[in-house]
């Protein structure tokens, strides 16, 4: 069930001009991922694969679409290489909406390892990162957003378990 905060973050999205969305499913993301299904303002494409996904917001951004990708941090070992040679590569703005898994108050211990490698990730890649912890940081949203159109850049949006307590 959507919280309030995940009302805000859809709105955020769509005031800032993100027309495609594509995701992959995230138990605390599901809230975003729904009300952005239901949404006219968005075509919301579900993908199997964060890369997959990553590609389809490229393609939708060369067609004139502002894009952006709802994922779990565990799979950014994944997509290094599709962020390296396709976003970077053609300036493309992707702001990545990321359930930032293994932090404090995560209750599943396997997805503890990611979150030690998440941020140096992003870092080694030069992608700006923006840590949400708590409920009243989505007020950030669209400043974020209109700095990674204006920059041509990816940007990360970690959200973490303390956020998601928080928003509810």
């Amino acid at each position: 069930m959507a919280t309030a905060t995940d009302q805000k973050i859809v709105d955020s999205l769509a005031r800032c001009g993100v027309g495609f969305l594509t995701s992959v499913p995230c138990k605390q993301l599901a809230g975003v991922i729904e009300l952005a299904d239901k949404s006219d303002q968005f075509m919301h494409v579900p993908c199997n694969k964060e890369d997959e996904g990553m590609g389809l917001c490229a393609g939708a951004y060369m067609g004139g679409r502002q894009s952006c990708i709802i994922m779990q941090n565990t799979a950014l070992g994944v997509v290094v290489n599709t962020l390296a040679t396709l976003i970077q590569f053609y300036h493309i703005p992707l702001p990545m909406l990321i359930s930032y898994r293994g932090e404090i108050g995560e209750k599943v211990a396997c997805q503890v390892e990611m979150a030690l490698h998440t941020k140096a990730i992003l870092d080694q890649l030069h992608i700006p990162t923006y840590h949400f912890s708590d409920s009243r940081d989505v007020q950030r949203l669209d400043g974020i957003l209109t700095h990674a159109q204006m920059s041509r850049k990816p940007i990360a949006v970690l959200t973490d378990a303390t956020f998601w307590r928080s928003a509810q």
